[in-house]
């Protein structure tokens, strides 16, 4: 590539990171790369001022992978799905968060992006199952008859079924583009293949909950070994504003591991007030609340808000295989499986005991205890 095509090349993707930001992310400008950063309130300033145009410069060159950008010391992460998103909504806001992360072709996986392998393991992280490649992902869900009727979220496939991105809005798609480049928004440069919307939160939910209801009855089950005393709620609506972007990640997870309904958005609230950002005094990480070598040894990234509620449904299901009710895998969970072989149960604990009794009136409240 010319110098002179070089530079063109920096100003076209300075300018579709500068529309991300007035247009892309409304009055929410954070976007994380993979960091823990401080929560902050959004700028009230013009995405086009010259310090967020500053911002923008400083984290355009092409050493952006995995590193957190700011903008006026406020963009700290994507702006979640809001309670009742789309399916298609959710997605965008979880894949939105690997922006910045390189293309690697073939990848999978936050170590490196090819367009359908982001999709892919963003839908992943809602409990979702997509194909593998763009062609394949072409054929999912229904078809939008035209981008001026497509909606944030949409799957729009271009190059003749080569390449697929993430709808994001005003005639731009988040993507990962090609070798050497890294996740972003960029113009939809060409009138797409096909447009795909997929179902909804509440279909989602639904089928989430049906196999639920199978594991906890033994209708179904390679999960975990589960209290019988807990049944699913007739309904998972959202506990709060907060937990909306995480509900259907939960619900997954608990599916996945056979525990009962609701425990994994409980014991989240309870950890850290659904902050994937949150670390208490001892270190601990995350949504979650991991201590840095417990997620090592449970294969997850404590920062990772969807890597972090799996690996705490794994680390719960365990527990409870071992010590048989919930409310002692929950005692586990807070002050480690040694403490309650050591006490034959709960630990004598004035923190742990309210934990516990927290996490289940939390269980009561919605429903999900009986």
């Amino acid at each position: 590539m010319s110098g002179v095509a070089e530079v063109q090349s920096r100003i076209a993707d300075i300018e579709s990171r500068i529309a991300a930001l007035s247009g892309g992310y409304g009055q929410s400008l954070s976007q994380t790369t993979g960091a823990t950063a401080a929560t902050s309130a959004a700028p009230a300033a013009s995405a086009t001022s010259g310090s967020a145009f500053a911002g923008v410069l400083a984290g355009s060159g092409g050493g952006v992978a995995r590193a957190t950008r700011s903008v006026n010391a406020a963009w700290t992460g994507p702006a979640p799905a809001p309670a009742g998103a789309s399916t298609g909504e959710q997605l965008l806001a979880v894949a939105k968060k690997y922006t910045g992360v390189p293309y690697k072709w073939g990848g999978t996986t936050p170590a490196g992006f090819d367009c359908s392998g982001l999709i892919q393991y963003s839908a992943k992280q809602l409990g979702v199952t997509l194909p593998r490649t763009a062609r394949e992902q072409a054929k999912v869900g229904t078809a939008v008859p035209s981008l001026a009727q497509a909606e944030p979220g949409d799957l729009v496939v271009l190059e003749n079924g080569s390449h697929i991105g993430i709808y994001v809005g005003n005639g731009q798609m988040l993507h990962a583009p090609k070798t050497g480049d890294v996740v972003k928004i960029s113009k939809v440069w060409e009138t797409p293949l096909t447009i795909r919307r997929l179902g909804t939160t509440a279909a989602t939910t639904a089928a989430a909950g049906l196999a639920t209801a199978a594991l906890l009855t033994g209708a179904a089950g390679t999960g975990g070994t589960t209290s019988t005393s807990y049944v699913r709620p007739a309904s998972l609506a959202a506990t709060s504003a907060k937990s909306a972007p995480y509900d259907a990640a939960f619900s997954a997870a608990e599916v996945k591991h056979g525990l009962p309904a609701g425990l994994l958005s409980a014991v989240a609230k309870q950890e850290s007030g659904y902050d994937p950002n949150a670390k208490s005094p001892a270190g601990a990480i995350g949504l979650m609340q991991f201590m840095p070598a417990t997620a090592k040894g449970v294969g997850i990234d404590p920062t990772d808000p969807f890597q972090a509620i799996d690996g705490a449904g794994k680390l719960l299901a365990s527990h409870l295989r071992t010590f048989g009710s919930v409310e002692k895998a929950l005692a586990a969970y807070n002050a480690g499986p040694g403490n309650v072989r050591k006490y034959g149960g709960i630990p004598p604990f004035n923190e742990t005991q309210n934990y516990v009794k927290k996490i289940m009136a939390t269980l009561q409240s919605t429903g999900s205890a009986a």
